[in-house]
């Protein structure tokens, strides 16, 4: 709604519409996407009105219709939908259909065009730079160059003019590596509110990785968890400290034979705490011994065990393991293979899966963690997984931590746990605040880290700060969720079965004359019963 039509902003333009047609004695209910005022008149409310603004909620029509139907009322329910058509759908009408009388007022775009920040992602670390990739997308015709900036609190540190070729494009520029709290943006004529993009780096931190099991089976992990970037250690079975488990960000459970239950509980405690856990099987291993590991996933079940030769062939380039990996999708990689693996039932989302399309790497939710679950051993008898080009890219993006080395970029209403790595008494209190907005999040201890439930929190976008107390933790971002870019109007064929309008005041102008009508009938009524009683006085005064 805040795309122009003839007379300015959409929402702007309704709701002043809305304060020169409602009348002052008309009783009312207004509902938006974050606020509602019930059985109200204008006069009550007129602040409240003009001062509606936009909100980081989508808009969506089927719970407002149903705090509608919960209402009760005496009267007829005259229903009035102002919306530009995101967020409504043929499906959700039909809910309603024949329940309540509804009208639409779906204002007019004029402007057909808009670019927008969409991504902000690190392509690569170099020594002293950070190379960056900000996608960006391009609704409509719009050929002119755009002015991009990077600041890093209110400084610039880098500007370019930059050429929309195609819808979506990815613009590389590089920037200091040390810690970031800023944002980029452009300038264009189209919406505003994705025209912005907040991202916060914080100072690297490595992340502490753990494999169990035979040293000879993982010195390939040892190659790809480099010390510039990984705390990496590995553990036999029979000497590993259990009290160092929980201080990990990531355990692999490497071709043991036999995992015991202690370590069963203490894998299944971690991931659901927020940790990562990555098996990858033992041919020895029981059927019965693995799936006792994830049946707390419940979505992964190893069934027997295979012996046919595979050829792993596709990479599902949609999970997020593979986000901001690939260039382009390839489909003629050099296929690596397995001579045994386990078959699965599955119900997760898979990462590489064999030419039979049968998984080979898929993963799981447990807790607020994730489980990755590979279907065959990696050892070099086995398998040569560890030649392909594939083996550093997953295993690296497997473990990798974004909220200790990436970009802390949140979307607004995101329902994902947010992990900040943080000792915190029993007492302690994490607040996230900037100059404008602060709010305390439903927050939980676990181990080192604190998980957040941030909710439809916060209410505006920014770069933003954590405090425990009054100690700053670190710095975190977020924005609008872009799923509004596209101006474009939406498919409005459900829109057939239902009365439309061009304007508001035709809606109040229908509802006046109907209440009209209705004091008309009731006055026909009076007279009808009047003649009637005249007529039998009449009759019994003749008599």
């Amino acid at each position: 709604m805040q795309a122009k039509g003839k007379k300015g902003e959409l929402l702007q333009r309704a709701i002043q519409e809305l304060l020169e047609n409602l009348p002052q004695e008309q009783n009312f209910s207004l509902l938006t996407a974050n606020e509602s005022f019930w059985n109200t008149d204008i006069q009550s409310i007129q602040k409240e009105v003009q001062n509606l603004d936009y909100c980081a909620t989508a808009f969506e029509l089927e719970p407002i219709l149903t705090q509608i139907q919960a209402r009760p009322s005496l009267n007829k329910k005259e229903i009035l939908i102002i919306t530009d058509g995101k967020g409504v759908t043929s499906k959700t009408l039909k809910t309603i259909k024949d329940k309540e009388n509804i009208t639409f007022h779906i204002p007019k775009v004029e402007q057909q065009y808009n670019v927008s920040i969409d991504s902000v992602f690190i392509r690569q670390t170099l020594d002293d730079f950070y190379e960056i990739g900000v996608q960006i997308s391009n609704y409509g015709e719009n050929s002119k160059a755009v002015s991009l900036g990077i600041y890093d609190q209110q400084k610039l540190v880098a500007k370019s003019m930059i050429k929309l070729n195609k819808q979506k494009q990815v613009f590389p520029f590089t920037i200091p590596k040390k810690a970031f709290h800023g944002y980029i943006s452009i300038i264009d004529n189209g919406l505003a509110f994705d025209n912005t993009y907040y991202f916060s780096i914080g100072e690297s931190q490595k992340t502490k990785v753990i494999s169990i099991g035979e040293a000879s089976k993982s010195t390939y992990l040892s190659r790809i968890y480099t010390n510039d970037e990984f705390e990496y250690q590995n553990s036999n079975l029979s000497q590993l400290d259990f009290t160092r488990l929980e201080v990990q960000d990531v355990i692999i459970v490497n071709e043991i034979d036999e995992i015991s239950q202690a370590l069963q509980t203490t894998l299944q405690s971690f991931a659901e705490k927020g940790g990562t856990v990555i098996v990858i099987p033992s041919a020895k291993t029981t059927i019965s011994n693995l799936n006792s590991l994830l049946n707390p996933t419940k979505t992964i079940q190893y069934k027997s065990l295979n012996k046919t030769e595979k050829l792993i062939t596709k990479i599902h380039f949609s999970n997020p393991v593979f986000k901001n990996v690939f260039d382009k999708q390839i489909s003629n990689f050099q296929y690596p293979k397995t001579k045994v693996n386990f078959d699965f039932n599955y119900f997760g989302a898979s990462i590489l899966s064999y030419q039979d399309q049968s998984p080979f790497l898929q993963s799981a939710n447990l807790g607020t963690g994730k489980v990755f679950v590979f279907s065959a051993p990696l050892n070099s008898d086995n398998s040569n997984f560890q030649q392909s080009p594939l083996i550093v890219p997953v295993f690296y993006k497997l473990a990798q931590n974004e909220e200790k080395n990436g970009i802390i970029a949140r979307t607004i209403g995101n329902s994902e746990p947010y992990f900040v790595h943080t000792n915190s008494s029993k007492d302690g209190v994490l607040r996230i605040k900037n100059k404008k907005e602060q709010f305390i999040p439903v927050q939980q201890i676990l181990n080192t880290k604190v998980k957040m439930d941030l909710g439809n929190y916060p209410k505006k976008d920014g770069n933003f700060e954590i405090f425990n107390n009054d100690i700053k933790i670190e710095n975190c971002s977020f924005n609008y969720n872009r799923v509004e870019s596209n101006p474009f109007e939406a498919d409005q064929k459900w829109l057939s079965e239902y009365q439309q309008i061009d304007s508001i005041n035709t809606f109040f102008d229908s509802i006046q004359t109907e209440n009209n009508d209705s004091q008309i009938w009731k006055w026909f009524l009076i007279f009808a019963v009047l003649f009637l009683l005249t007529e039998t006085a009449i009759i019994r005064f003749v008599k």
